[in-house]
């Protein structure tokens, strides 16, 4: 079974940091916008290098999406800063109206999400985020699982015509992604072979699924791991290569599984190929205060519960 070498600790925000300075130096069109969390996104030395493609709009998230909206009609390519609850909860209807349902080219990036924004409680947590925003038509929703992938991403929207979402999150997580690598929207990617149970994984869980991988090889089971970092569009193929050889699967995510992931896997096997599904996200709950670590494992999105949900869809075939 293949490695995975922990490159080292890093957030997911600095990778969008790195690659919206990337982009701005290759393209002049690029633009970026702020609600008063610059240095929480990363955005500063994209601010310093291009204060006159820098605007900081303050707490007023709904007016930041209307004048990214705007900004589109001449030209631009607006990406937009704040945290994931206030990118989609508390301007849903500016996104519907003036970015989603006239196709504007605006890239919503949202740090910050799921329980692992920690301390700051169930008020600017959210959960939901990834079921809001795969609804409305012709978005694209991208949630990405550690720095090199949050970089590559970041640059891979520039070149994409349309909204996106890209969701990424405060804490350091593990970096064990190729740094070159090649994103492709809309395209898993099979990190794991295996023929006992596949493991389909997003954002900071793919991390635990990779340690679950591990530790169920330890035990016999050989489980296939794909990494979902586009939710929309989601890539059917590979999910139903994967379990006509598993005939299980198993859904990881830091987010309700109600309307998130593994409720979109559930839709492809109903359609296809119906195989016995678990899920494991956070089971219809707020969150609350507490660590990131803290708060992942109450909430069951941990190896361990990958692993015992890997289980008792085995059983059940």
């Amino acid at each position: 079974m293949k490695k995975f070498i922990n490159q080292g600790n890093n957030d997911t925000r600095s990778g969008f940091g790195a690659g919206l300075l990337e982009i701005g130096r290759n393209n002049k069109n690029i633009v970026a916008l702020c609600a008063d969390l610059t240095g929480s996104l990363k955005m500063n030395e994209f601010k310093n290098e291009f204060p006159e493609r820098f605007f900081q709009v303050g707490i007023a998230e709904a007016n930041m999406m209307g004048i990214a909206a705007g900004m589109t009609i001449g030209g631009k390519i607006p990406f937009t800063g704040t945290f994931a609850n206030f990118s989609t909860g508390r301007v849903y209807d500016q996104i519907r109206q003036s970015i989603a349902y006239s196709g504007k080219n605006v890239k919503i990036c949202a740090s910050h999400a799921g329980v692992t924004l920690g301390e700051d409680g169930a008020t600017h947590q959210i959960l939901e985020d990834i079921g809001l925003m795969k609804m409305l038509p012709g978005m694209t929703v991208i949630n990405t699982c550690d720095y090199n992938q949050t970089k590559a991403a970041t640059i891979s929207i520039s070149n994409h015509y349309g909204p996106v979402y890209l969701r990424f999150g405060r804490p350091k997580v593990p970096n064990f992604t190729d740094p070159n690598q090649d994103f492709k929207i809309g395209k898993g990617v099979k990190l794991i072979d295996g023929n006992d149970v596949t493991i389909v994984a997003t954002g900071h869980l793919v991390w635990e699924a990779i340690e679950s991988c591990n530790q169920l090889k330890k035990e016999g089971i050989s489980a296939e791991l794909i990494n979902i970092h586009t939710i929309k569009p989601l890539d059917e193929k590979i999910i139903l290569k994967s379990i006509v050889k598993t005939k299980c699967i198993v859904s990881a995510e830091e987010h309700n599984i109600i309307g998130g992931l593994g409720e979109s896997i559930s839709s492809i096997l109903v359609r296809n190929n119906l195989v016995p599904m678990e899920f494991v996200g956070v089971e219809d709950s707020f969150g609350e205060s507490g660590t990131p670590t803290q708060l992942m494992n109450k909430y069951g999105l941990s190896s361990e519960k990958i692993m015992e949900k890997c289980k008792k869809v085995i059983l059940r075939k």
